[in-house]
């Protein structure tokens, strides 16, 4: 099996340089890296870890991004 390469996207409530990327294009991991350092590497999380992140956020910031 050939590695995906990462298809690195911002949030469209931020600047490109204030954020962070993320890239959910293969379906074992979902990677997620600094704007400000992309030199520095970047973490991976399971897809179900990411999910749960993303709406743990949306449920207690909602109205503040």
């Amino acid at each position: 099996m050939q590695p995906v390469t990462p298809n690195w996207r911002t949030s469209t409530y931020t600047g490109t340089e204030n954020c962070v990327e993320v890239a959910d294009n293969e379906p074992t991991k979902v990677m997620v890296r600094d704007t400000k350092v992309r030199s520095c590497g970047a973490m991976a999380v399971q897809p179900t870890a990411w999910a749960a992140f993303v709406e743990f956020v949306k449920r207690h910031y909602d109205g503040l991004l």
